[in-house]
């Protein structure tokens, strides 16, 4: 791919990767090799720490692929004349603003991926058979799968829907040779191939805890937590209930993490990681400056707006009081009229400009995979073969949220689906859980201030690939 050569050029040709924001120094001589860097531990641990630096590059989940493009997409954010904001959410994927964006996006995670695959190529990551080597070889791995599939949850179709559909290339090595692009389901394999690796790799890390600083923190790493939750995540999006509650259970029963109680629940995950539910998340202590301008303020044709039903939303279904709609959401006046804003996202000592005060243990940064989905994986698992089981787990979220479990109602997938919508509202996995069972988008028409219906299509659905993607391919 055109795209994916010129991101590989720009590495080979010398640009420096450091444990903030730079990319790796890979120098060639004949074939690609790494640099001096990765012949130490704290190269190789630099370097992994730059992999997750370009994670939250705003593109990334600093802001794209977290609460801006695909929270437009579910059709949960808008910005009402913002011309582009509201091309992305009719899905013109030809707009010029819109392509330009995805371009961005596929770029950026690809170029990612290329230093994660220079980290593997590395002797002491490539040949890792005792710690701390296994480590970095269990967290790259995890963390190639966990970036190609966001890269296929977007750009291909959903394989239940089609078993046959094209994937994407799956870049496993770092080489100037172009990857292919294969079939979707070849790209599953791939992906479970690197999280069953990177499982067995991380199997023991708990012992090493602490043992050094990389192993400190180990939620803004992507841990054997984080790579089972990312399995179980895989396996539901196959279609395969079976090992997706496998894996969900494992998290449940065997990790540290445990469900909030409810009056956790304000400013949980505030610009932080979540304390008792966050499995895997970045560091990140600017997140506040990109969740403010677009969530917070009410800058004319910039900031996004919830839509105009959410309220309501969380009304459905909620015997008790849900503890979520005042941590999630406040009202600020614009223009002397109250205005919601999603401040789920907003640090909250940033914004009174109390940072100093934070507590030492709150880590600043992105939620990416949290606890309660889990909870809800285990609870769609089950639903056909054990719904008093199924309900159970439905219920431990439900009760941790303030609201009543439900002990006479029959669980269905609908009320999964709107618990789930409610629970993650604002983190960008709407739109892939709606595309994961092909259902229709139910919008908010703020002309007519009445809800409207988008049928689920692959138009919808599948973002087409970059243009550059296919042009002077060899």
């Amino acid at each position: 791919m055109k795209t994916f050569k010129y991101i590989l050029f720009a590495i080979v040709c010398g640009v420096t990767f450091t444990a903030c924001d730079d990319f790796l120094d890979i120098t060639p001589e004949g074939q690609i090799k790494g640099d001096e860097m990765l012949t130490s531990p704290e190269g190789i641990e630099d370097a992994l720490y730059g992999v997750y630096s370009q994670m939250r590059n705003q593109t990334l989940y600093g802001q794209e692929l977290h609460f801006s493009t695909m929270e437009i997409l579910a059709q949960n954010l808008t910005c009402k004349g913002n011309t582009s904001i509201e091309a992305m959410g009719n899905y013109e994927y030809d707009n010029t603003n819109v392509k330009g964006m995805f371009e961005g996006i596929w770029t950026a995670m690809y170029k990612n991926i290329s230093n994660v695959n220079s980290i593997l190529a590395a002797d002491l990551v490539a040949s890792a058979s005792k710690y701390p080597y296994t480590i970095y070889k269990g967290e790259a791995l995890g963390l190639r799968a966990f970036m190609h599939f966001d890269l296929m949850r977007l750009y291909a179709e959903q394989i239940t829907q089609n078993p046959e559909a094209e994937g994407i290339p799956y870049a496993t090595e770092f080489s100037l040779n172009t990857p292919n692009f294969e079939p979707l389901a070849k790209n599953y394999e791939h992906i479970l191939a690197d999280l069953h690796e990177a499982e067995r790799l991380l199997a023991d890390e708990a012992q090493y805890v602490n043992d050094r600083l990389f192993m400190t923190d180990r939620q803004i790493h992507c841990n054997l937590y984080a790579v089972q939750a990312l399995m179980a995540r895989v396996y539901l999006t196959m279609g395969d209930k079976e090992n997706a509650a496998v894996y969900a259970k494992k998290v449940i029963d065997e990790s540290p993490y445990k469900l909030n109680v409810k009056t956790d629940i304000n400013g949980d995950i505030a610009g932080v990681l979540s304390e008792k539910e966050t499995l895997f998340g970045i560091y990140f202590a600017e997140f506040y400056n990109n969740v403010y301008a677009k969530l917070q303020a009410t800058t004319s044709y910039y900031s996004l707006n919830p839509r105009g039903d959410i309220e309501s939303i969380y009304e459905q279904q909620a015997d008790g009081l849900d503890y979520r709609t005042t941590a999630y959401f406040t009202s600020v006046e614009l223009g002397g009229t109250p205005t919601l804003r999603l401040s789920k996202l907003t640090d909250s000592y940033e914004l009174q400009n109390m940072g100093s005060s934070r507590p030492k243990e709150l880590i600043q940064g992105i939620n990416l995979i949290r606890l309660p989905e889990m909870y809800y994986i285990m609870a769609e698992s089950l639903l056909e073969s054990d719904i008093e089981l199924a309900t159970e787990y439905y219920n431990q979220v439900l009760e941790s949220r303030g609201l009543s479990a439900i002990k006479d109602q029959t669980l269905t997938q609908e009320l999964i689906n709107l618990e789930r919508f409610k629970e993650y509202f604002g983190e960008g996995q709407t739109f892939f859980n709606l595309k994961r069972q092909h259902l229709n988008i139910n919008a908010w028409d703020n002309a007519t201030g009445k809800e409207k219906v988008i049928p689920a299509s692959k138009k919808i659905y599948v973002v087409p690939i970059p243009d550059s993607e296919y042009e002077n391919r060899l």
